[in-house]
């Protein structure tokens, strides 16, 4: 198959999934475009068989907003009519959806068909498309996709209650290249590897994110005050954003700033993941959890919350533990007794890799995308035939 891939190119779930998926889906020998406003930051130009599409936007002075939802609308459709795209796979509703939706509307009225598949992410529909700015464009986009995914039931049941959707929606979970993710199994080779993160006593607590408030990065500060001051340890923070000047003060204020490393916005965080004890997940909501699948199949187990999809993800008390949101002295007590129990954490790192190689590797979850774009082709063309008589 020919399948274009929009995506938001920047440091976030939803971007790292698509992009992840572009590359999974070349290596079986499908063709990948990817149409986006820049380059996504995980693609290196060099993987076979994936080609990049920029969108230029104008920055005509009549615009005070320049329109990218038109901008990317017709490059979707030149790119699908210059490289006979089979369909579009858009990653986040808005406004990817609504832009592949006239896409397809201006390709009909040239008599060719280009379905298009949506993937709901979570602030696409938990924060952003709930905005009444928005809510009717979101709904009429997920309404109007060929095809609907979603990357939790947590999130394909509350994309039903709170829009409205009548449509079938299918679960597709997100997924990590087990092979690409993998712990560091010599013992003497990791510990010679976490020497520039750490001492050789001190545990290394690790968050991953991009720093929004919903992350809620400073309370992994927090917790990781309330370890450090029972047994040695060093906190490493990979990622930026908003709340990272909030998490420096925070940490200088505590007197724990020497402890406490901010890596920035890293590529290769695979590598990274496999030299931390555990992993602190403290967010708001989560929608699926990326970041603790990508450290569970490094052999990390999350302290994390009970919110969102996270319980689909992690088995409390098995691959992880779970907490309320804000929680942060029972989010640091859990840490603690793993860190003073080698047995147990050893144990749980164990369920942690286990479930993230059963359940969620790319070998698995991938060929469930494939088996869709095939459903969605095969479907007999309503809309288009709709789009084309109208």
């Amino acid at each position: 198959m020919r399948i274009g891939i929009t995506c938001y190119p920047t440091y976030g779930g939803s971007g790292v999934v698509a992009t992840e998926l572009g590359i999974e889906l070349a290596g079986l020998g499908h063709e990948v475009h990817f149409i986006s406003y820049s380059q996504p930051f995980r693609l290196n130009g060099r993987d076979e068989g994936i080609f990049y599409h920029e969108v230029p936007v104008s920055n005509y002075p009549l615009f005070e907003f320049p329109p990218y939802d038109l901008a990317l609308a017709s490059r979707m459709a030149e790119v699908a009519e210059f490289y006979a795209l089979d369909l579009l796979h858009v990653h986040y509703a808005i406004p990817h959806s609504v832009s592949a939706l006239l896409a397809r509307q201006m390709l009909a009225s040239r008599g060719r068909r280009l379905p298009f598949v949506t993937t709901l992410h979570g602030t696409d529909i938990t924060l952003v498309g709930l905005d009444r700015s928005y809510l009717a464009i979101t709904r009429h986009g997920i309404q109007e996709s060929d095809g609907v995914t979603s990357i939790s039931n947590y999130l394909k049941e509350k994309t039903i209650a709170d829009f409205g959707v009548t449509r079938p929606i299918e679960t597709i979970t997100n997924f990590v290249n087990c092979d690409v993710y993998t712990p560091i199994t010599d013992a003497d080779v990791r510990a010679k590897a976490r020497l520039h993160l750490a001492a050789p006593n001190e545990a290394i607590l690790m968050h991953l994110s991009n720093f929004r408030p919903v992350k809620r990065v400073v309370d992994a500060v927090k917790i990781f005050a309330r370890v450090v001051k029972e047994r040695p340890a060093q906190l490493v923070l990979v990622g930026d954003g908003p709340d990272r000047s909030a998490a420096e003060w925070l940490a200088h204020d505590l007197g724990i700033h020497n402890k406490v490393r901010f890596l920035g916005k890293l590529e290769r965080v695979n590598e990274l993941l496999p030299l931390a004890d555990i992993l602190l997940m403290p967010s708001e909501l989560e929608s699926f959890g990326l970041a603790a699948l990508e450290a569970m199949a490094c052999k990390v187990p999350s302290i994390a919350t009970r919110v969102g999809g996270v319980p689909e993800l992690i088995d409390d008390g098995i691959s992880g533990l779970l907490y309320d949101v804000g929680d942060v002295n029972a989010m640091a007590a859990g840490a603690l007794s793993l860190l003073n129990d080698p047995t147990r954490l050893e144990a749980m790192r164990c369920a942690a890799r286990k479930a993230a190689q059963q359940r969620f590797c790319a070998t698995l979850v991938v060929p469930q995308y494939v088996r869709f774009y095939e459903q969605v082709l095969a479907q007999e063309p309503e809309k288009y035939s709709r789009s084309l008589t109208a």
